[in-house]
């Protein structure tokens, strides 16, 4: 791509994105990928049977700092490839039979996803976000995204700040979320149970924030009518957390079970609640540049 001047998060670096990478996220214009496959662990309606194609981009408008993506993430390992190849990416999960095509934290490269996705694709879009998003940035993929699977991280700005460097992550996430459902309406599947459009609010309850995350889905409770909730506790003490509050443990039984308690007095029951035993690595995925260059043959 070409160079461009970029606000495209709310960072709103309005750094020379070219060759060389710039700005908050420290990515150039053409976009960075470190894994593009098939993907069995996102949430059923997503992954389904065939999975869920999801390619990986590097870098981030966030780097929170128990990032389970770490080393693509904060340390932006990946492959710089061009607009067209992140295309023909698309169609090769495509021909594998995913269900979708899972953009994960895109939001650092909405020129060139906006670019690749010209002219549409035959499956549902996912853009699969940390939920610091502009809203007018999310507008101009109106009809061209289909799902949307943000997190909602945080309401209190102390918190966003010492774990992701945002405290305005709230001011911006609200709003994004809204905008985001207003776009797709409520969630509708296929007659397999896999998504065809909707909003998904994902929420990591973390250690020590339990308070939070109720407050969280009593917000989501009373804003977001018509989008399901997946309440996550996968939480690992990875990335940079030594030392940080509670942050360098895992949940406690106790914490969940205070938020799934709460989740279900709100009567939140489209979604999802993960166990606590999914608190595991082995749901962390390779970034191993699988499915970054195209197959052997090919140009």
């Amino acid at each position: 791509m070409e160079p461009y001047t970029c606000s495209d998060c709310p960072r709103s670096c309005n750094a020379l994105r070219g060759e060389i990478g710039s700005g908050f996220c420290r990515m150039g214009a053409d976009p960075v990928i470190a894994r593009a496959a098939p993907h069995y662990d996102e949430e059923p309606v997503i992954s389904g049977t065939r999975g869920s194609g999801a390619i990986f981009f590097s870098g981030c408008a966030l780097r929170c700092r128990f990032c389970q993506n770490y080393p693509i993430s904060h340390d932006g390992f990946g492959q710089r490839i061009t607009v067209e190849r992140l295309r023909e990416t698309y169609f090769e999960l495509i021909e594998q039979g995913c269900h979708n095509i899972n953009l994960v934290n895109p939001t650092h490269f909405a020129a060139a996803i906006e670019k690749s996705l010209e002219g549409g694709l035959p499956v549902p879009v996912v853009w699969n976000t940390g939920g610091y998003e502009k809203v007018e940035s999310l507008r101009r993929f109106e009809g061209k995204i289909q799902v949307y699977l943000p997190d909602l991280k945080y309401i209190n700005p102390d918190s966003a700040r010492k774990y992701s460097a945002a405290k305005d992550y709230f001011d911006f996430a609200g709003p994004a979320l809204k905008e985001m459902l207003r776009q797709t309406g409520p969630v509708e599947l296929d007659e397999e149970g896999i998504i065809l459009r909707g909003t998904i609010v994902r929420h990591l309850i973390l250690p020590g924030c339990a308070e939070e995350s109720m407050c969280i889905l009593d917000w989501i409770a009373e804003n977001l009518p018509g989008a399901w909730v997946s309440l996550m506790a996968q939480y690992l003490p990875f990335g940079n957390v030594a030392g940080l509050d509670a942050l360098d443990r895992r949940l406690f039984p106790e914490e969940y079970e205070a938020v799934v308690d709460h989740l279900m007095e709100l009567g939140l029951e489209d979604g999802f609640v993960q166990e606590l035993s999914s608190s595991d690595e082995k749901y962390i995925p390779s970034f191993d540049l699988t499915g970054v260059n195209p197959p052997k043959g090919e140009k």
